[in-house]
């Protein structure tokens, strides 16, 4: 059970495939479906020096049960809106009272 408030439940993709071309290919084949998940998604102005333009990035962060089963090589399906998210990185806090909860960086890609 998640320590953070659930606001939707994800399915873990995983695997690929190789296309007509010989290129490899993720597929949408889930391992794991129902995990409990708070997912939030927001944005943020950014500029760099090299172009003081700003620029809207939109990214998500999800958390999940400490003990699931993700990479950062998986992708997510959230099952209440269908959109589906990459990996960017998967981190835990270490904490010596109680087994935190996991953090998922994401990025849309639908």
């Amino acid at each position: 059970m998640p320590i953070a408030l659930a606001t939707t439940t994800i399915a873990i993709l995983r695997g690929t495939t190789e296309d007509a071309w010989g290129d490899e290919a993720d597929t949408d084949t889930p391992v794991y479906t129902g995990i409990p998940a708070a997912l939030t998604e927001q944005s943020r102005r950014v500029t760099t020096r090299d172009d003081p333009t700003p620029r809207i990035v939109r990214y998500a962060v999800a958390r999940v049960a400490a003990g699931t089963d993700v990479t950062d090589q998986d992708r997510v399906r959230d099952e209440r809106t269908g959109a589906i998210y990459a990996i960017d990185a998967v981190s835990q806090m270490a904490n010596p009272a109680v087994t935190p909860d996991i953090r998922l960086d994401l990025r849309r890609t639908t």
